[in-house]
């Protein structure tokens, strides 16, 4: 985290020096400026693709573990951050909350009874697969992608929603 840094942006970027604090004057507004960005490439459509919502999610998975594994490492070094910025703490929840309530929409069109819940059981099992595969014991021998759907389907039919 201590890497991030208005010079360290403009240089990894090919920008002459200074041109990041034209955008974010502070280091904290830095730091929210790359929360948004992290949270913006982590969202999703509302309805998922043709193919069901258990492929979507075990899609969605597969690329945090795969192709978006720097990304998601940066997203668990913000979560951190923002256990100590409190000024990080609200734009961190903001984001969540509205992947939260993205899942709660997918979930209610897909006939569930309990929409808000079942999205905290849905996110929590993405969130939870894709640290354990990039942080945890699980990154030993991460789950592929028929694992996943597998995994993905469970859920939903734990919770009622095929």
């Amino acid at each position: 985290m201590r890497g991030l840094t208005h010079r360290a942006v403009d240089r990894e970027a090919g920008l002459p020096v200074g041109s990041t604090s034209y955008y974010a004057r502070t280091r904290a507004a830095l730091l929210e400026l790359a929360i948004a960005r992290i949270i913006e490439l982590d969202s999703v459509d509302a309805e998922p693709p043709p193919g069901g919502l258990a492929e979507s999610m075990a899609g969605y998975v597969h690329e945090a573990i795969t192709t978006g594994r720097t990304r998601m490492l940066a997203r668990y070094e913000f979560a951190l951050e923002a256990t100590r910025r409190p000024e990080l703490r609200r734009v961190y929840d903001e984001g969540g909350l509205s992947i939260r309530r993205r899942a709660a929409e997918v979930l209610a069109a897909r006939g569930s009874p309990e929409p808000e819940r079942h999205a905290t059981v849905v996110v929590n099992w993405m969130e939870g697969t894709i640290f354990d595969a990039l942080a945890g014991t699980g990154s030993l021998a991460p789950p592929g992608p028929a694992a996943l759907r597998s995994s993905a389907r469970e859920v939903l039919a734990g919770i009622g929603v095929a």
